[in-house]
């Protein structure tokens, strides 16, 4: 892209594969895409109950017996969510500023990412948890009304708030979600460094809103910030941790929120490049490497050890990594906007995808394949 409160080192996300991702993010990205699989049993968790943590661990098969993994055969659905550093803030609640969902069929030789949009208009579930009684908004929201705790007002819970967002994606997608990861924008940056950067094709030029090119954050102004931008020229790019997540977080750019979600979709894809070329997904000790690099910036859902997903997904083709960017458009009355709404062409692809006819979809409508 949910534990408790933030969760500790070692309990960490699925977000890795497609996560969060995890950022997806995730929010977000490979290893977070290979952590975000995470599940009670190889046919997933349901939707509804408490996200149950679990520790990570290498496996210790015996010897002759079956590899880690080798009982999850699909099909499986990842939540990555990404969500603003400003949880670091006490008492800021978090919202789900970045939403993923990986979609990976029986047999895991193939898979789909695809984003939602942060302000998508959907109905979200009463949630007594949190004291909320339900209501049409903004998907963002879904993880910030979740999060409240009733009798802690500055105590929000980024974990019981990922369960309302999990059963909203859930509800819209008609999709069951077996296991998610949630991840700060602090730990997408580490994430990427402790990879070593990513390779990646910018197609747009973009201008930094929030960084100087130094690295360091710009000034805040009345009106927004000043002082020198940090600037990606379109071509291919190797980006170290805080230049990735700064690339992906961009969205006053051509194509606003969407080519943000496209950038961010091509990121996770960078990383997952990364991770299968390095094999890293069948070394568990440089997997545990990458997951203490981040600390307690990734909650872990699932019931999985992590290096039982990776290895269930070390065998996915790059060539099947699938891109799908889902069209939408402005909602409102008048001068008021109130979110966005997917185009029947991208809720149809959610019902192809859930019936199995996704490549046939795709194919049909080619523009939804997202290039690069």
């Amino acid at each position: 892209m949910v534990l408790g409160s933030m969760a500790p080192r070692r309990r960490w996300l699925l977000l890795g594969l497609a996560a969060l991702a995890v950022v997806a993010l995730i929010a977000a990205g490979t290893v977070v895409i290979t952590r975000l699989t995470g599940d009670n049993k190889p046919g997933g968790a349901p939707v509804a109950g408490s996200p149950t943590p679990s520790p990570i661990g290498t496996p210790t098969p015996s010897p002759g017996g079956p590899p880690p993994g080798a009982d999850i055969t699909g099909p499986l659905n990842l939540l990555l969510v990404g969500v603003d550093t400003r949880v670091s803030v006490p008492g800021w609640e978090p919202h789900a500023d970045a939403v993923l969902v990986l979609h990976v069929p029986k047999g895991l030789d193939r898979a789909y990412l695809f984003s939602l949009p942060r302000d998508l208009l959907v109905d979200i579930p009463a949630f007594p948890k949190a004291g909320y009684k339900g209501g049409k908004t903004k998907l963002t929201h879904a993880m910030s009304f979740g999060s409240r705790v009733p009798g802690k007002p500055k105590q929000p819970s980024t974990a019981q708030g990922y369960e309302l967002l999990r059963s909203t994606v859930s509800g819209y997608t008609g999709l069951r979600i077996d296991a998610g990861a949630v991840l700060t924008f602090n730990g997408f940056d580490r994430l990427v460094d402790a990879l070593g950067g990513v390779d990646i094709y910018v197609d747009q030029r973009v201008e930094s809103l929030h960084r100087r090119p130094d690295g360091k954050y710009r000034e805040s102004a009345p009106g927004g910030y000043k002082g020198p931008q940090q600037v990606y020229e379109k071509g291919e790019r190797h980006l170290n941790g805080w230049q990735a997540l700064d690339y992906a977080r961009q969205r006053y750019i051509t194509g606003g929120d969407y080519a943000r979600q496209r950038h961010q979709q091509q990121l996770i894809r960078a990383m997952t490049r990364k991770i299968l070329d390095e094999g890293l997904a069948r070394q568990p000790e440089r997997v545990d490497q990458v997951v203490s690099a981040l600390g307690d910036t990734l909650v872990y859902v699932g019931g999985r050890r992590i290096v039982d997903i990776a290895y269930a997904l070390s065998g996915l083709p790059e060539n099947r990594f699938t891109l799908v960017g889902l069209p939408g458009s402005g909602v409102g009355k008048g001068s008021a906007y109130r979110g966005e709404q997917l185009t029947s062409e991208g809720r149809r692809f959610l019902t192809e995808l859930r019936a199995g006819r996704a490549d046939a979809y795709l194919a049909a409508h080619p523009a939804l394949l997202v290039k690069n």
